[in-house]
């Protein structure tokens, strides 16, 4: 599974955590040792989920982890964009391609510099996102779902957790498109 072993958390976190699916994610998995930090990653990333337009963070969310390479959070976050907002196909084009709708491709884009330069990002940045429609408010929630996305995205890759098996099951153009790091775990 993981390059390394945890102290294994007690059945109820893992009943607390099991995926709505029945099983138990690989990440659950690795945060079982550390069972308070993955509260306050909970806490963290729910706060910041809440803020914001759930579109908004899901492709704030998808456009940092396809800049990190993160195979775990593209399925997990593209899953959502393709059940609740967008086709299959859609997703595919929205993780390899600046995306049709100037929003959408603003979004992705700042998330994506967020993820990899956020030092290089300047008021100009800023003002791109302004000028399709986002306050200060929602810049501020793209930042946060990026910056937040860094820390979950790199602790799973630097640990060597592999993305659910579940994600097998996904169409197949789904799947490849973001699959863009990692692959996914084969053993369930």
């Amino acid at each position: 599974m993981s390059y390394i072993s945890t102290a294994k958390a007690d059945d109820s976190f893992y009943d607390a955590n099991r995926d709505p699916a029945g099983y138990i994610p690989n990440f659950v998995q690795l945060f079982s040792g550390r069972p308070e930090i993955y509260a306050a990653w909970r806490q963290l990333n729910g706060a910041i989920r809440s803020s914001m337009d759930l579109r908004r963070y899901e492709l704030a969310t998808l456009g940092a982890a396809t800049a990190l390479k993160s195979s775990y959070c593209c399925l997990a976050h593209g899953k959502v964009l393709a059940d609740k907002f967008y086709t299959s196909e859609e997703v595919v084009a929205l993780a390899q391609e600046p995306a049709n709708d100037p929003v959408d491709r603003a979004i992705i884009e700042f998330a994506r510099k967020v993820a990899l330069s956020a030092d290089s990002i300047s008021q100009s940045d800023v003002d791109e996102l302004k000028a399709v429609g986002l306050s200060d408010d929602d810049v501020f929630g793209v930042v946060l779902a990026a910056a937040a996305r860094c820390f979950f995205s790199k602790t799973l890759d630097s640990t060597g957790t592999p993305p659910d098996s579940a994600y097998n099951s996904l169409p197949e153009n789904l799947r490849v498109a973001l699959t863009v790091g990692r692959p996914i775990d084969h053993s369930g």
